[in-house]
């Protein structure tokens, strides 16, 4: 994976200094100077499968597989509400300069899941389990404590007007929130499993700004609050969102495979570099 991140965002430096002329130099000094054509050499040599590779998926894809801006924008919402404070410091451990680095990558794999969809079959019956069990998603922040007893104390500061978030940075032993006033963030269907079963089960029972009673859990004792929830649809208003989650969750790495070797050869892919001509096979489990 951050093989594949990091030739994303080195592809389109490799394909800028093929471009160029190869004699320019690209730094001087009195040991010798490296010119572009060694510099392009040394990247192909590295990254230059990998590169080539996303290169040709996004011309490949982008003929019959459109995202929008809407869908993009979406999945980087979600990625930025998932990793929170975290999601400045990715980019950077994934070697992006930026948001719109990570968009570029984000959207090669947002198409390769659409081919791949193609292939997924899902039944009603899954589509109406999933509904089922659906949960829509809730803005949680908590406090937790290590016995009932001050669990109670602070339920009663709570009940007689104190400040949520100050009541959190004052008690709460989970220090990551408690410095956000005890904010968790968005629970969700994506998220949710991540959390202790009794707890998602309180937060899910509790109306919006209802505090609850102490919440037991195996990391001790909770308060919850929900400040935020969304509504549940009728199934024929999320037929469509649902078909996408449960197609979604089915898709493997074999399946992705199978349909990028469909997708080059239809579009009839050929590599005219003999240095790169291995960059495109795919192994299938069809293959073994």
């Amino acid at each position: 994976m951050k093989k594949w991140i990091l030739a994303l965002s080195i592809a389109g430096g490799v394909l800028a200094l093929s471009a160029c002329g190869s004699s320019e130099k690209i730094a001087e000094s009195k040991a010798g100077n490296v010119t572009q054509e060694e510099l392009y050499n040394a990247m192909k040599d590295k990254y230059g499968e990998q590169a080539l590779q996303q290169l040709v998926y996004e011309k490949v894809l982008s003929k019959k597989y459109k995202i929008t801006d809407e869908e993009l924008n979406k999945k980087i919402d979600q990625l930025k509400e998932d990793l929170g404070g975290n999601f400045e410091l990715t980019l950077q451990q994934y070697g992006y300069k930026n948001e719109e680095d990570l968009k570029k990558m984000m959207k090669v794999g947002m198409m390769q899941e659409k081919a791949a969809m193609k292939d997924i079959k899902v039944t009603e019956k899954e589509l109406k389990e999933y509904y089922e069990n659906y949960k829509p998603a809730i803005k949680v922040r908590h406090i937790l404590v290590a016995d009932e007893a001050t669990a109670n104390e602070v339920k009663k500061k709570l009940d007689g007007g104190s400040k949520f978030d100050e009541v959190a940075k004052e008690y709460s032993t989970d220090t990551a929130s408690a410095q956000n006033g005890g904010e968790l963030g968005t629970i969700n269907n994506q998220n949710a499993a991540q959390y202790d079963e009794d707890f998602i089960k309180a937060a899910y029972a509790l109306k919006v700004n209802e505090v609850s009673a102490p919440v037991k859990t195996q990391f001790g004792y909770h308060v919850i609050q929900v400040t935020d929830k969304k509504e549940k649809k009728s199934y024929d208003e999320m037929k469509e969102e649902i078909e996408y989650e449960v197609k979604s969750s089915k898709i493997t790495n074999d399946d992705i495979n199978k349909a990028m070797k469909r997708e080059l050869k239809d579009a009839g892919v050929k590599i005219n570099d003999k240095d790169l001509k291995d960059a495109l096979e795919i192994e299938t489990s069809d293959d073994k």
